[in-house]
């Protein structure tokens, strides 16, 4: 279940385009490149959805504690919203250090940081809330940073290399899938 691993090494195929591209000074497509990123690692991310679904089931047939099988199920369906933020968060994190735009990363990943903290203490110390608590407050924290870069990247943060969306993103998706895979497989 180490979607880490394989989402993040597919997303670093987009910092070797964006890095190409904005050294070309072809700024536009940088996001064409990310929303070729995002379709691709969104199809990765539903095609292992079914070992989060299915995480008790598999883990009892291959012969472990039931009991503990039960707690892994529970957890792999709370991770289901966390694995989905990293197709986001990978991509926009390797779009923005294209362009040099480390800033932001680092102001959200310091407000993420403190309002974690914060969630993490209320939800486990404050109320006991438990394994919810704990789940609840990490995925509310994996998707501080997404929502922030979005906002930043669609609010004018990048006005040379974000025009909006665009069909050329679903073009020539199968060069950007083969080197995304052959980076996520290294990685991984």
């Amino acid at each position: 279940m180490d979607k880490c691993g394989l989402h993040m090494g597919m997303a670093s195929a987009l910092e070797t385009l964006c890095g190409q591209s904005y050294g070309a000074k072809q700024y536009h497509m940088l996001g064409i490149y990310l929303q070729r990123s995002w379709i691709i690692l969104f199809a990765c991310a539903v095609a292992m959805l079914s070992i989060y679904l299915f995480t008790s089931p598999l883990l009892v047939f291959l012969g472990q504690d039931p009991a503990i099988c039960s707690v892994a199920g529970t957890i792999a369906l709370w991770y289901i919203p966390i694995m989905l933020s990293s197709v986001c968060s990978y991509t926009l994190q390797m779009y923005l250090q294209a362009q040099s735009k480390n800033a932001i990363i680092t102001y959200l990943a310091f407000l993420n940081l403190g309002i974690h903290l914060l969630l993490s203490w209320l939800a486990t110390a404050r109320f006991d809330l438990g394994l919810a608590g704990v789940m609840g407050s990490n995925i509310i924290a994996v998707w501080i940073p997404v929502f922030g870069q979005l906002v930043f990247v669609f609010f004018g943060g990048c006005p040379q290399t974000w025009t909006g969306f665009s069909s050329a993103a679903f073009a020539d998706l199968g060069a950007v899938f083969k080197l995304s895979m052959s980076s996520g497989v290294m990685l991984w």
